[in-house]
């Protein structure tokens, strides 16, 4: 395993949509096994392809109740709304409001191909749709409501 650069704003990588992934090999399981000592070093709770300068529809998530690893995710069903603070590693120290789903259903494969399905609320709806988005070329600033000012954020 190895930790990742993380891609910062500016790079137009982080607007571009990912490819599918197809083959289910090593070389895929290095690569998430890569992003998520990435993202625990980073002290984030989700890191997507993109960010680590990967175009393939994959994503890492844990908000503390162990590691999510996505594949080819979908979001297939939405209920509710919350407008919570959200930030990035791909934007460090920058935080804004945004609208998201209180709750989501994603349908994903795992590290070798198997489907699955995984639904949350709050804070792991938040993770799984700004993974998601990041895998479709969008970012967090261009569906924020507004950003907070540093005295907002302490």
């Amino acid at each position: 395993m190895a930790i990742r650069n993380i891609v910062k704003d500016g790079d137009d990588i982080l607007h571009k949509k990912c490819r599918e992934v197809i083959k289910f090999d090593q070389r895929l399981w290095v690569l998430l096994d890569d992003m998520a000592e990435t993202m625990y070093d980073a002290d984030g709770v989700g890191l997507a392809g993109p960010q680590v300068g990967v175009l393939r529809r994959v994503c890492v998530i844990d908000i503390g109740e162990g590691l999510i690893e996505l594949v080819n995710p979908v979001v297939i069903k939405t209920e509710g709304e919350q407008e919570t603070a959200e930030g990035c590693l791909s934007f460090p120290g920058e935080y804004g409001i945004t609208k998201r789903p209180m709750f989501v259903t994603v349908k994903a494969q795992d590290r070798n191909g198997k489907f699955f399905e995984i639904s949350g609320k709050e804070l792991l709806a938040k993770a799984l749709c700004h993974e998601i988005d990041h895998l479709d070329g969008i970012v967090y600033k261009d569906i924020v409501i507004r950003m907070l000012s540093p005295e907002e954020i302490e």
